[in-house]
């Protein structure tokens, strides 16, 4: 598969503190990359250098063969779809308003939406369960929703690779799966790359094509679901024993909280 990101060397300081060093690695068009580690080993400073929110990082990243460096703002946003983390953010316009604006690396100077851009708007409503909230004030809305009204807005953005940061951040377990099956559907369908950063080891190894796990900045693990979830390599990345079981439906093993002590 021809890859459609392609990263050398990458790497960052901010505030002379090293977070990023030499970080190298290929994601091919259409699959689902997952990026794990603990915290603080760069998982998220690593999607905003591909997004060019942090700016002064060295090394070499082309989308789709070109440097993100030639490219525009608009330009990067018309090939890549960006959902940071879950927090409080919200914003004084209703959820139409902000998908619309989501529409922007499409639209002409000066041009309103088109209907093309409404259409856009409404499939990824639909797509994500969220046509209820369309005339809602995102403020009203909770974590929960708004997350998902943010995950509709990169879908309605129509980019061909989505970073996406703790997607199921403030969903409940229902939401949360209806959301990672939507993003799986997508690709199968769409043939769109997906890029996502989480806690959950058990979402990286049940949702993800390849894994990469940072640590201290650096990656340490590169590889398939299957030789990521096992004891050793869980436990040289994280510091810490797990215990594996079989998944009921694939067999593959997941982790299950260790039961402590007395």
């Amino acid at each position: 598969m021809t890859p459609v990101l392609n990263v050398e060397s990458l790497s960052l300081s901010l505030g002379g503190k090293e977070i990023l060093n030499d970080v190298s690695f290929q994601v091919p068009e259409g699959i689902h990359l997952c990026v794990v580690g603990p915290n603080g080993a760069g998982k998220t400073s690593l999607l905003k250098c591909l997004m060019r929110i942090h700016t002064r990082w060295t090394g070499s990243v082309r989308i789709m063969g070109l440097p993100v460096s030639s490219m525009t703002q608009k330009e990067l946003a018309r090939k890549v779809g960006y959902v940071p983390q879950a927090g409080e953010r919200s914003f004084p316009f209703t959820a139409s308003h902000f998908l619309l604006m989501s529409r922007y690396p499409n639209l002409s100077p000066f041009s309103p939406p088109s209907e093309r851009d409404r259409q856009a708007v409404r499939e990824a409503f639909a797509l994500t369960g969220t046509t209820e909230f369309a005339e809602r004030d995102m403020r009203t809305l909770s974590g929960g929703e708004r997350q998902k009204v943010f995950l509709a807005a990169v879908l309605a953005q129509g980019a061909g690779i989505l970073l996406l940061d703790e997607p199921a951040t403030f969903l409940d377990p229902f939401h949360e799966e209806k959301v990672l099956a939507i993003l799986e559907s997508l690709r199968r369908r769409s043939g769109i790359t997906i890029i996502s950063v989480t806690h959950d080891i058990n979402h990286a190894v049940l949702f993800a094509d390849r894994v990469l796990a940072l640590g201290g900045g650096e990656i340490v693990f590169q590889g398939s679901p299957a030789e990521f979830m096992t004891e050793d390599t869980l436990q040289g990345i994280f510091r810490r024993d797990f215990t594996l079981v079989p998944h009921p439906v694939t067999g593959q093993p997941v982790a299950v909280p260790s039961v402590p002590v007395p």
